[in-house]
């Protein structure tokens, strides 16, 4: 028999580039994927973690983090450490001062720090206990000891030093989830609501359990689980109960639940005959309520409130204030150590009068109210004054409401960004806000802030998010919750190498995507300030043409203004004067479009063509600049992915390959659709070089765009 050894060879060789290739991942597991480490790595880690002790009786919560530690070690060392219960060298150990005194005997400048760490925080060193060399990892709860532990195996999976200490920032750190009770999800675009509420509360999908997981890696500490546009029903002892169950799976990492409550259920429900605020029977209503809810779940946090907002029911119903709403929900709390969080996100409903400026009725409405809240009420404001846009400033509120805890809200669904199709990490988007200075008292926006809400990208896809990348948004938000002050750069850096590996030739590549991801997609919709000129309802696509909706401010042209003779939105005190709502050194800055940033020029300006822009080109030739710069770095986007091909298992490859060249389709219809309109409005011929639209502006006019996601 002869023996063909080069076809032999051959076949070797691609069974063995096949062995070495990356195993396809479906991205289920997110960050928290725990894949083999080099030898090097292996070694490092083993020393520290030859066995898990946790001293005293285990909790649900301390059950919770040696499991993990072990799931962790297990899928990065090949074997996971058994629990002992002896201390003995190269233990990780788990420990509070109640759990083991003899942290009292351990070197006096770990005790003060662990001191300052309060009942979330950790720290993490490797020291001598009871004559042994440990890693100990050490909080003054068993909820810092959990999340001690996914700070350590988040170290571990990137390489980072093992010893560090941490505390939260900030007291709450929520998901909001606009889940509906027929599992649509309003805004959401990766698939249903992961709650089935038809299931629940008898059947308790796994999923729960790993949705607590990977909150609490990051530290999040609440969820809201159903649509600040809230039915009557979830507040009835049924719902109640599918909620308590949720609550059960939850309760272990650390993570309460809230409900969105709407502000007339009693009133819908037949159970009163009004919904005034200051009506006894109402009070009495939801003292009743919330004693009901805390008998089923004890640690309930509390209730999220959109009222007198886009037709939702609110106190101005009954000439009452948003304070007079807020505090009569949380007296009923109160007893029970519930909070309420008051969204600020108002603007006039139907057939009332419009304000000038619609960016100005939030602060209009809750700056008066200032200190009139109650103690447990916390006003939820969004991080700009318009909607989520792809770039806003920061909301005039922050700064302005010293008497008033704030929540920050951002949102993680890409509402205004694509959907889940165009790459754009957020994580640029939160730290350009939390950075924002005041020019108050107060300083950067971030020190103004009680908590953080999230917008929640989740659903029933297989990825959680719709697309690999935007579970990167989710990680950002829950790690600027717990340290407002964390760089996106940093953060984008960890995601990479727990999601993509830690390979140089693969990590550093991804980051450098992120970091330009969202600049992309804001140059190529709304470059220079323009904001909210998107397709109606569904926000997909360039619209800025629209004009023909009932509400001024819920057409384009409203927020554009663009006009033979200029374009932008006039915000000086010549305009709407939204500008004397920020402080005076800021309304100072941005009164002079020389001297106001360039990204936020049109928001606050509205400036004619052949307005000098500090690169020498007309505003005009600027904006088109800008759309193209947006299509370039789409198509830069797109083929740094394609040179990272090798190095990326299959599945997730092809993935968002296949997203990233709709995105780059979807720049060339903004940049394409928007030169067309704007050309029409201003008159104006292209710049030399600059390419025409492919169609003439009645073709982008005509596309529509029916059971768009999101509108759940």
């Amino acid at each position: 028999m002869r023996i063909n050894f080069s076809a032999a060879l051959a076949a070797l060789l691609l069974t063995l580039c096949a062995t070495a290739a990356a195993a396809d991942e479906d991205g289920y597991d997110l960050w928290l994927r725990y894949r083999p480490l080099d030898r090097t790595a292996q070694a490092n880690v083993q020393s520290q973690a030859r066995s898990i002790v946790l001293p005293g009786a285990a909790s649900p919560t301390t059950q919770a983090a040696v499991a993990e530690l072990q799931r962790g070690l297990a899928g990065m060392l090949g074997k996971a450490p058994a629990p002992a219960s002896r201390i003995a060298d190269g233990a990780l150990l788990l420990a509070t001062p109640a759990r083991l005194p003899e942290l009292a005997a351990v070197a006096s400048p770990l005790r003060a720090e662990l001191a300052t760490l309060g009942n979330e925080g950790y720290l993490q060193r490797q020291t001598r206990v009871q004559g042994h060399n440990v890693t100990l990892i050490a909080a003054n709860s068993d909820i810092g000891l959990l999340y001690g532990a996914y700070a350590w195996l988040r170290d571990a999976g990137t390489g980072a030093r093992l010893e560090a200490s941490s505390a939260p920032k900030l007291s709450l750190r929520l998901l909001n989830h606009w889940d509906n009770l027929d599992r649509t999800v309003e805004r959401g675009y990766a698939g249903q609501s992961i709650w089935d509420w038809w299931a629940l509360p008898d059947i308790k999908d796994q999923r729960y359990t790993d949705y607590a997981r990977a909150n609490a890696s990051l530290g999040i500490n609440g969820t809201v689980l159903n649509n600040v546009n809230s039915k009557p029903e979830v507040l009835t002892a049924p719902f109640i109960a599918k909620a308590a169950a949720v609550a059960d799976v939850l309760r272990p990492y650390g993570i309460k639940v809230y409900l969105s409550a709407r502000f007339s259920t009693p009133l819908e429900l037949k159970e009163t005959s009004t919904a005034d605020p200051l009506s006894p029977e109402v009070r009495a209503w939801w003292q009743r309520k919330a004693d009901e809810i805390y008998k089923a779940i004890p640690d309930f946090g509390g209730f999220l409130v959109k009222a007198n907002s886009e037709g939702q029911p609110g106190p101005q119903d009954y000439h009452r204030t948003h304070a007079d709403g807020a505090n009569m929900l949380a007296a009923a709390v109160a007893p029970h150590k519930g909070i309420v969080m008051w969204r600020a996100f108002v603007y006039a409903p139907k057939g009332a009068h419009l304000a000038d400026d619609r960016a100005r009725q939030a602060y209009e409405e809750f700056k008066p109210l200032d200190g009139d809240f109650s103690a447990n009420v916390l006003v939820q404001v969004k991080n700009g004054a318009i909607d989520f846009q792809p770039r806003e400033p920061f909301h005039p509120l922050f700064g302005a409401m010293p008497k008033t805890p704030l929540m920050m809200e951002f949102q993680i669904a890409k509402e205004y960004l694509g959907y889940s199709t165009d790459m754009a990490y957020l994580g640029t988007l939160f730290e350009e806000t939390l950075e924002s200075d005041t020019k108050t008292a107060a300083g950067a926006v971030a020190n103004t802030l009680t908590g953080m809400a999230g917008v929640a990208n989740i659903g029933s896809d297989r990825n959680w998010a719709g697309s690999q990348f935007d579970q990167a948004n989710w990680y950002a938000f829950g790690r600027m919750a717990w340290n407002p002050q964390a760089k996106a750069r940093d953060i984008a850096a960890e995601w990479a190498a727990l999601t993509f590996g830690p390979d140089k030739r693969v990590a550093p590549p991804i980051v450098d995507m992120m970091m330009i991801s969202r600049e992309t997609v804001v140059n190529y919709m709304t470059p220079l300030g323009l904001h909210h000129i998107m397709g109606t309802g569904h926000h997909f696509g360039p619209a800025p043409w629209v004009d023909n909706l009932e509400r001024p401010d819920w057409n384009p042209v409203y927020y554009h203004r663009a006009s033979r003779d200029g374009i932008g939105f006039d915000r000086t005190a010549k305009g709407s004067n939204a500008l004397e709502q920020y402080a005076p050194e800021i309304a100072r800055q941005y009164a002079d479009p020389k001297t106001t940033p360039e990204q936020y020029l049109l928001w606050f300006h509205h400036l004619p063509w052949d307005y000098a822009m500090p690169s020498g080109r007309t505003l005009w030739a600027e904006l088109l600049t800008r759309y193209d710069q947006g299509l370039a770095d789409a198509r830069s986007l797109h083929a740094r992915w394609v040179a990272l091909k090798p190095l990326i298992d299959a599945r997730r490859y092809t993935e968002e390959e296949q997203r990233l060249t709709r995105q780059v389709n979807n720049a060339i219809l903004w940049r394409d659709a928007c030169i067309a309109y704007f050309q029409s409005v201003s008159g104006l011929a292209l710049p030399p070089g600059v390419q025409a639209p492919a169609h003439p502006l009645d073709y982008y006019k005509s596309l529509s765009y029916p059971y768009a996601p999101g509108r759940g």
